[in-house]
């Protein structure tokens, strides 16, 4: 079910298969056990994560889905779907903004294996997103983004690559869809999804050493 705009809106929110499916292959190597993801939406990426941590079969699989406009946007149309395909036994909706959601989640101690961030595509959001999943995600651990080719989504990650250790993993994607950087027909051509690993031990790096991004 559509449930906002022009038939557009749903090419533009959903992740496509192809992507969906190397998130999924991704997160089984990794042998995730707990997921955090932001943005719901129509919940394609939230299926293949839900697959990836059927496929890995550990114990207390968890799969903390934050989207504070599941209901009023989209009509729990995503929501709807994970409960459909029986995930709701391993997934849970938190239905508050993201930086909310999260620091609540770090004051809770959860640690996780991995997240993939698909929420606001402000920098401030995003940058603030990625502050606390920092805290969240284990030493090591994954982070997997969508539209890494709009602006505001490069330049936040970009910070923490320069400044506190994120390394991309560039093979993870190499495969999956590409779009031009900011929407824009003449820019370059790049990667629509990005993953990089968190640093491990992890480190707060002096303000002395801070790089421009």
């Amino acid at each position: 079910m559509w449930t906002r705009g022009p038939e557009l809106d749903f090419r533009t929110v959903t992740l496509p298969e192809r992507d969906c499916d190397l998130v999924r292959d991704l997160l089984i190597v990794e042998e995730a056990r707990t997921v955090v993801e932001i943005g719901l939406a129509y919940g394609s990426s939230a299926l293949a994560i839900g697959e990836a941590l059927l496929t890995v079969d550990a114990p207390n699989a968890r799969h903390i889905v934050i989207d504070p406009f599941q209901q009023k946007a989209y009509n729990n149309v995503g929501w709807d779907l994970l409960c459909s395909a029986g995930l709701d036994s391993i997934a849970e909706l938190v239905a508050v903004p993201s930086s909310l959601a999260l620091a609540r989640m770090v004051m809770d101690g959860v640690v996780a294996d991995a997240a993939f961030i698909d929420g606001s595509h402000r920098f401030h959001e995003v940058f603030v997103d990625l502050y606390y999943l920092r805290k969240i995600v284990k030493p090591g651990g994954l982070l997997l983004l969508d539209d890494d080719y709009q602006p505001p989504v490069r330049d936040a990650v970009r910070y923490y690559e320069r400044n506190v250790g994120f390394s991309e993993v560039p093979e993870a994607f190499a495969t999956g869809s590409r779009m031009n950087i900011g929407g824009d027909a003449t820019a370059e051509v790049v990667r629509r999804c990005r993953a990089v690993r968190l640093p491990d031990p992890p480190f707060e790096p002096s303000y002395e050493d801070y790089q421009p991004f």
